[in-house]
C-alpha cells in the first residue's frame, strides 16, 4: 500500500556549483521516488561525464549483420566520441578497433563498404589486414626499429545477437549476455534475426538525449500524447517489468490487423540508449544519441518478415510510425524548455506507470557515482 504523502520525508534541496551533490544519487524507493533534477538535462559539463560514465562503459548497438555478411565487409560509427571501425575478416570473424591508425590517427575507413581487401590509412596509406595486422607502411625504412609486425590495432569488445552487432569500448562494461538475458526466450516465436532491414529514419530533435529516453519508459503519456496508439495498445493492460540491465514494456494489441495483425507489442529498453520495438512481423531499432546537452539524434531502424502478410503492412506501418513519432518530439521538445524554464522542481514518479523511467534514472545514478564520473 503507498504510504501517505505526510509520511515521506521531505525531499533535500539542491544547491551549490558542483556537477553532482550527493544526495541525486541516493536511490529511492519507486512509492517515494522523485524524477532526476532538471540541471541533470543540460550543460556541456553534464554531457561530457555522461560520455564517460554512461556511453564509454555500455554495450552500443552500431550496425547489423547484413552489412557485414562478408570477408572485407565493413561499417563506421562512434561511441561517445570515439570513431570505431566494425570489419569482417578472412577468416569470418567478426572485429571492431577504434578507426584510427596507430601512425598518426588518421582514419582507416571513411564509410561504410563490402568486400574490401584490406585497411588502408586515408592519411599516409598505412595499410593493416582486415585482423589488424599492419602490413606495410610507406618510405618507413629510415626508422630505427620499426616493424611492421610489432604494430596491431587494439581490439575492442563485439557481440552479434539477434542479427543485430554491438560494441563497447571499455573493459569493465557488463557482460553482454547479463544484458541482454532472456530478451530472446521471452519474444519467441518470434525470430529477430529472420527479419530482414528495409530503412532509416533520422530525426534529430532539441530535447536532451534523456528526455527521450525518459518518455519512452513509460505508458502514462499514452492517452494524452497518443491518440491512435492508444485505440492499438491495451491501456489497462499495459505492463512493465524491471530487469538488471533492461525493462519492458508490453502491450495486447487490438484493432490492429492491418496494422500488425494479432499479438503482443514489445517495448524494449537497453540501457543506456537502445529500444527494440517489436510486433508481429516488424522489429524497429531505436538509437538516441546525444548531438549536445539540449539536442539528439533518434536513429530508426525497420526490419520487417518475409511474410506476405508482414510485407503488405509495410506502408501503413511506416506511416503510423512516423505519427507517433512526431508526437513525442513535439511533446519532448516542449519538456526540454520546461525543464530549462528555472520553474521546475523534481516531480514525484507515477509508481504504477513510471517503474520504468525509476529503473533507468537508478542505472544513471550508478554510473554518476562511479569511477567515471563525478561527485560532489
Amino acid at each position: 500500500m503507498e504510504a501517505p504523502e505526510d509520511d515521506c520525508p521531505p525531499r533535500p534541496s539542491i544547491r551549490g556549483p558542483h556537477l553532482l551533490m550527493p544526495d541525486d544519487t541516493m536511490v529511492e524507493e519507486l512509492n517515494r521516488a522523485h524524477a532526476l533534477p532538471a540541471r541533470y538535462y543540460a550543460g556541456d559539463a553534464m554531457l561530457a561525464m555522461e560520455q564517460r560514465a554512461v556511453f564509454a562503459r555500455s554495450w552500443q548497438l552500431v550496425a547489423h549483420q547484413g552489412q557485414l555478411a562478408e570477408p572485407g565487409d565493413h561499417a563506421v560509427g562512434q561511441i561517445a566520441g570515439v570513431p570505431i571501425l566494425l570489419v569482417r575478416g578472412a577468416d569470418g570473424v567478426l572485429r571492431a578497433f577504434p578507426n584510427v591508425c596507430r601512425h598518426r590517427a588518421g582514419p582507416l575507413a571513411l564509410c561504410d563498404g563490402k568486400g574490401a581487401r584490406a585497411l588502408h590509412c586515408k592519411y599516409h596509406g598505412w595499410t593493416y589486414t582486415l585482423e589488424g595486422q599492419l602490413r606495410s607502411a610507406p618510405e618507413m625504412q629510415d626508422a630505427c626499429d620499426f616493424k611492421v609486425e610489432d604494430i596491431r590495432l587494439p581490439p575492442l569488445h563485439v557481440r552479434e545477437w539477434q542479427g543485430l552487432v554491438f560494441v563497447a569500448l571499455a573493459q569493465d562494461v557488463p557482460p553482454f549476455d547479463e544484458v541482454y538475458a532472456g530478451i530472446a526466450e521471452r519474444i519467441a516465436p518470434i525470430d529477430l534475426s529472420a527479419m530482414r532491414y528495409l530503412r532509416r529514419d533520422n530525426y534529430d530533435i532539441d530535447c536532451n538525449w534523456k528526455v527521450y529516453v525518459d518518455n519512452f519508459l513509460e505508458g502514462y503519456h499514452l492517452p494524452h500524447v497518443h491518440p491512435g496508439l492508444s485505440r492499438v495498445l491495451d491501456y489497462r493492460a499495459y505492463d512493465t517489468e524491471l530487469f538488471a540491465w533492461h525493462s519492458l514494456q508490453s502491450s495486447p494489441l487490438r484493432d490492429s490487423t492491418e496494422l500488425y495483425g494479432d499479438g503482443q507489442a514489445f517495448y524494449y529498453f537497453i540501457y543506456p540508449n537502445v529500444m527494440l520495438n517489436i510486433m508481429p512481423g516488424r522489429l524497429q531499432t531505436n538509437r538516441i544519441l546525444p548531438l549536445g546537452p539540449d539536442r539528439c539524434r533518434i536513429v530508426f531502424d525497420y526490419y520487417y518478415a518475409q511474410d506476405e502478410g508482414a510485407q503488405s503492412r509495410i506502408a501503413a506501418d511506416q506511416a503510423f510510425s512516423d505519427e507517433v513519432q512526431n508526437e513525442d518530439i513535439a511533446i519532448c521538445e516542449a519538456v526540454q524548455k520546461g525543464l530549462a524554464s528555472g520553474f521546475y522542481t523534481p516531480g514525484r514518479l507515477n509508481p504504477k506507470r513510471e517503474g520504468g523511467v525509476w529503473h533507468f534514472q537508478n542505472l544513471l545514478r550508478a554510473a554518476y557515482a562511479g569511477p567515471a564520473g563525478e561527485s560532489a
